[in-house]
């Protein structure tokens, strides 16, 4: 099994994900997702295999999101709306996402990685 790592190389979530994947022995792919966010079909099939709120994708911690002051903003916005801002800007995707196209997840901790990609 392969999987997709859309991460930042100056994140240390991202990092520790990594080296969590490679201490595995799973194959990876990794996509600097500043460069190369997920496009807006591609993020609306993640989104809804995450089974998250669209509003957890979001990086709340990040400078963009602050800029943007969107913790005032997402709420009033269409999900459309929404994914268009992930779409458009890298830094507003929380990190890492990892996903092999049937499974995803948003974040790293340890004991979802575990759950979710352990058993390959």
């Amino acid at each position: 099994m392969k999987v997709k790592v859309y991460e930042y190389s100056k994140c240390g979530t991202c990092r520790n994900a990594i080296k969590w994947l490679k201490a595995k022995g799973i194959e990876f792919e990794s996509i600097p997702v500043i460069e190369q966010p997920p496009a807006k079909e591609e993020l609306k099939k993640m989104i809804k295999l995450s089974g998250l709120d669209i509003r957890k994708w979001f990086n709340t911690s990040g400078e963009v999101y602050k800029e943007l002051k969107l913790k005032d903003k997402l709420p009033g916005m269409s999900e459309d709306e929404q994914l268009e801002l992930l779409a458009g800007n890298g830094r507003l995707i929380k990190r890492p996402v990892v996903t092999d196209g049937h499974k995803v997840t948003v974040g790293f901790k340890e004991e979802q990685f575990e759950e979710m990609w352990g058993r390959t």
